[in-house]
């Protein structure tokens, strides 16, 4: 059903909003499919295979970054954020996805880059060609270096992606210069947020996407962009990683961040319909994230403590009750995710092999059972695994040459998508097409076209369980209760017509559960006294 172009409430309106129990389906641009054969995905591409979409039963679509971007880091830097990369197509794809996804009830989300730009934005190029204490240098964090002659970083953080934060201009005749900071890329420096045109122009940003229709914006890095001023020093050994853990470091969640998204609630809440703000914020504590959900900041935050957690009962149960009591506490939903495409996917993070999708589907179904929302990743439909064999001179993440050849980064997880014929590339692009990852030949049998008629597939299973989801009434936001069901197995129930049943214990398992099979991830034997479940799998009962 369409999207009519002033459906939703704004401020004050008591309409439901549809964040709150949507399943979001992430595109990644590059990697979709592509429609002009020059091996990278693309607009015109993602809009001609969105009734698969559709059809798969998604509420919206959330596209990665689709500027100009030299791709030094997969889009993620940005050259210029008001326009598309000419290898993505044009501004009037763009507005001719988003109008196609609306006519077919699928709501749009783009990715916001505000931590850093790219090297090539006209902002870094003005920069680099001033002299030290130049206006042009204020939009990002430069400073002299230590040492005699500055010849050391100003600090010792290092890259997300490895090596140091830190890089030393040098001057045209051969002088060095000052350092700045980049917390991943050098290509990718790290904007200063002290400075108010920084905010204006992220301002200007977001109003440009919002008058052309998007539905909202997935905030790359949000517990980024504001670092502590006095820039210290961490611990020695301390790894940069995105997620903080039990740590806090000085360049990640720190309190001025929410000031920034009260502000960019204001701006969305000023436009008709429902625009959703969403975070990807790496932060362990689920009081911290909560905080992200405040009702005057964003609208959801993805559950990476979730998306972390190991093949185990116990864990799980622990993650999601913590989950739930505090997105509850500020009356945010909870937002599950188990794959994107900065992690390994979770069919082999779960084990590999014919185990490890049998865990990934179970894991599946015990999502979409959960209260609130659900992002799914592109490919998992079709229990896709992680290409873990690329040849080395296929790999493009920056992690693989920062970290000297020895961490592969994450190119496995973003081959692009099998959809049909016999020989790689399956289809996503026209014939001929040379894709900018190489794709297995193994995924022949993996193809959505293969998959569309086996009832007994991974897309058939998504495609039952959304359907079952939508059409089911305890499903979506609302609560929980838990079912004593005994070690190693998670069942609960939502409301009082509705269990679902997870046996994660490694051998069959009968339950007193009673009622009708809704989807199951795998054989199940259901009567009057109870259903019989085998390891790694999740049923839906209904009764």
């Amino acid at each position: 059903m369409p999207i009519p172009p002033e459906s939703g409430t704004q401020a004050g309106d008591t309409q439901r909003e549809w964040w709150r129990d949507a399943v979001i389906y992430q595109v990644y641009v590059r990697s979709f499919a592509d429609s002009d054969g020059d091996g990278e995905g693309d607009l015109p591409g993602i809009r001609s295979r969105l009734p698969e979409l559709a059809q798969l039963g998604v509420d919206a679509v959330w596209l990665t970054p689709f500027y100009v971007s030299p791709l030094a880091d997969g889009g993620y830097d940005v050259a210029d954020y008001r326009d598309v990369d000419p290898r993505f197509g044009t501004l009037a794809d763009f507005d001719a996805l988003t109008a196609a996804a609306h006519e077919l009830g699928l709501r749009v989300i783009i990715d916001i880059v505000p931590n850093h730009t790219s090297s090539e934005h006209p902002w870094f190029r003005e920069a680099v060609a001033a002299e030290p204490g130049a206006p042009e240098r204020a939009r990002y964090i430069f400073r002299p270096g230590n040492g005699p002659d500055g010849e050391l970083p100003p600090n010792n953080w290092k890259s997300v992606f490895g090596g140091p934060a830190w890089t030393r201009l040098t001057r045209p005749d051969g002088t060095p210069d000052q350092w700045y900071l980049h917390l991943f890329d050098p290509g990718q420096p790290d904007l200063d947020w002290t400075l108010q045109e920084v905010h204006d122009e992220f301002d200007d940003v977001l109003r440009f996407w919002l008058d052309r229709g998007v539905d909202g914006f997935r905030i790359d890095v949000a517990h980024g962009m504001v670092k502590d001023p006095a820039l210290p020093d961490i611990a020695e050994g301390r790894k940069a990683d995105l997620i903080d853990g039990q740590f806090q470091l000085p360049y990640f969640d720190q309190d001025g961040v929410h000031e920034i998204y009260r502000r960019w609630r204001r701006i969305a809440d000023s436009y008709p319909g429902q625009r959703a703000l969403v975070a990807e914020a790496w932060v362990q504590d689920a009081d911290r994230v909560a905080r992200y959900l405040r009702a005057d900041e964003l609208h959801q935050a993805f559950n990476f403590e979730y998306l972390q957690t190991g093949w185990d009962a116990g864990q799980l149960r622990r993650v999601i009750d913590r989950s739930l009591a505090t997105n509850e506490k500020v009356g945010a939903p909870t937002t599950w995710v188990l794959s994107n495409h900065d992690v390994v996917r979770h069919v082999t993070r779960f084990g590999g092999g014919e185990e490890g999708l049998r865990r990934g589907l179970a894991a599946t179904l015990l999502m979409l059972a959960l209260p609130g929302s659900a992002y799914l990743y592109q490919g998992e439909e079709l229990g896709l695994p992680e290409v873990t064999d690329l040849p080395e001179d296929a790999l493009q993440d920056p992690t693989w040459g920062r970290s000297g050849h020895t961490e592969r980064g994450r190119d496995g997880c973003r081959v692009p998508l099998p959809w049909e014929g016999a020989r790689p590339p399956f289809g996503f692009g026209p014939e001929g097409t040379v894709p900018w990852l190489p794709v297995p030949g193994a995924w022949a049998g993996l193809t959505r076209e293969r998959q569309k008629g086996d009832p007994g597939s991974p897309l058939s299973l998504y495609t039952e369980a959304l359907r079952a989801r939508r059409a089911l009434s305890a499903l979506g936001e609302g609560a929980l209760t838990w079912i004593d069901a005994g070690e190693g197995v998670l069942a609960f129930r939502r409301g009082a017509a509705f269990a679902c049943a997870v046996n994660l214990s490694g051998a069959e398992v009968a339950l007193p559960l009673s009622g009708e099979v809704v989807v199951a991830s795998g054989p199940v034997t259901a009567d009057g006294d109870g259903v019989v479940l085998p390891a790694d799998t999740a049923v839906w009962l209904r009764g």
